[in-house]
């Protein structure tokens, strides 16, 4: 059988032929990992700046931005601007979940599992942009706004997940700690869960609607749904702090009890960011940062979580932990 030319090749395998002619280092792979991380987090912020400055139907329709212009027009004003700008920041998180799937077929030899990881971030991204053209075609119904801040979270788990699959190999896992240490970091998890999904409760039933017209919130006693939120914050803490503590009874790896020590001091702030912003009726500032320290906190029960076990780099693995320049990142 004669092989296609080369530019049919091209064209019907894209990523293959890119890969076949470019070979990121490991720092080159870990760096796009990261990348996509960042965005993930950035475009979490920024939804909330949007919704904070009351633009959330700035652009009051979808995909378009009116019904006649594709972008902002005067007429919108500021609030149409920050909602463009933030449609806009979609693109950039898509080139960057694009570069670190590009990065990760590249990679010599090729890791399937770093290549499915950067494919399940592209279909998040997806699909969270279509659930927010739903949101501003609903009027910011606050279940949609709720489910789009959710997405927003699953896609930081995956780009979590890949940012550290990047610095090891592709064997089976070990543990590197006890068995109910393992179980409780998942309790750490669940919980962890419960507190976001009570957060986004608060967000639908409190005074940050994300537009200055009238929008419906949820049915709830905005008040009650904020003590039910400081309760789960509490639970956290209480696991996070056994969690620390247990680490160092069990003489677990330096590594991992730094993370536990970072998620201590995040969740610190986090709390009293979140107990401010309570007593002072909310202002949009601390909520932001609040919102930032979401994240922050996610990602921190994510790093301890995984850090509790190890993939050892194999001959056929990237290379990622032999670089110390590479794990400082």
């Amino acid at each position: 059988m004669h092989k296609a030319p080369r530019t049919i090749r091209a064209v019907l395998t894209p990523l293959a032929y890119i890969a076949s002619r470019w070979t990121p280092s490991p720092r080159t792979v870990r760096r796009a990992a990261f990348a996509a991380l960042l965005m993930s987090v950035a475009i979490v912020v920024t939804g909330g700046a949007v919704r904070l400055t009351g633009s959330g139907l700035g652009c009051d329709t979808w995909p378009k931005c009116t019904d006649d212009s594709l972008v902002a027009t005067p007429a919108q004003g500021l609030h149409g601007a920050i909602e463009f700008t933030n449609r806009m920041l979609t693109y950039v998180l898509c080139a960057a979940v694009g570069w670190g799937i590009v990065a990760a077929r590249s990679a010599k030899p090729w890791r399937r599992s770093l290549t499915r990881l950067g494919w399940v971030q592209f279909a998040i991204v997806m699909g969270n942009a279509v659930l927010g053209g739903i949101t501003v075609m609903t009027g910011l119904n606050p279940y949609s706004v709720a489910g789009h801040f959710l997405l927003a979270t699953s896609l930081i788990t995956v780009t979590v997940v890949a940012w550290h699959r990047t610095g090891e190999g592709d064997t089976a896992p070990r543990p590197r700690v006890p068995g109910p240490v393992r179980k409780l970091s998942w309790a750490l998890l669940a919980t962890t869960v419960v507190l976001i999904a009570a957060g986004t409760v608060v967000t639908g039933s409190g005074p940050h609607a994300g537009d200055r017209s009238e929008i419906k919130r949820m049915p709830l006693d905005w008040a009650t749904t904020a003590h039910v939120h400081a309760i789960s914050a509490w639970l956290v803490c209480a696991l996070a702090v056994a969690m620390w503590l247990v680490l160092r009874v069990v003489d677990a790896p330096d590594d991992t009890r730094a993370r536990a020590r970072d998620l201590l001091v995040v969740l610190a702030a986090q709390g009293g960011i979140g107990y401010v912003q309570y007593f002072t009726d909310l202002p949009e500032v601390l909520v932001g940062v609040h919102m930032l320290g979401s994240c922050l906190v996610w990602i921190g029960v994510l790093r301890v979580a995984l850090s509790l076990r190890e993939r050892p780099l194999d001959r056929a693995g990237i290379p990622a932990q032999s670089d110390p320049q590479l794990t400082a990142l």
